[in-house]
């Protein structure tokens, strides 16, 4: 069976590990290190990364990575951000058309 692996801020230290899940707390500038570990373990099927550490990576690295990878990869929006859900969806949106599209309300 494989494993969902969560990756969060300091912030989160007992989030996940509290319900048995694997988390790897780390700060932005690890980033690229774990998900790159986490990515080559063969039980991993799931990754979810808080998206403030998002801010760690390259997106062109990011998007490589995930190209390679068979698993599923989630970011979760910053809880104390409400906007972030939406520049989120933005950058999918972008990412799957290859322009930027403005939603409004």
């Amino acid at each position: 069976m494989k494993r969902i692996v969560f990756i969060t801020p300091k912030d989160a230290e007992h989030g996940f590990s509290l319900a048995g899940m694997m988390q790897h707390v780390i700060s932005a500038t690890e980033t690229e290190d774990i998900l790159r570990k986490v990515m080559n373990e063969t039980d991993t099927g799931i990754v979810v990364i808080d998206e403030r550490l998002m801010e760690g990576i390259d997106e062109r690295k990011m998007r490589e990575m995930e190209d390679r990878w068979y698993g599923i990869f989630l970011i979760l929006p910053a809880p104390e951000k409400g906007i972030e859900i939406e520049d989120y969806a933005v950058r999918l949106i972008k990412r799957a058309i290859g322009y930027h599209v403005r939603l409004g309300q």
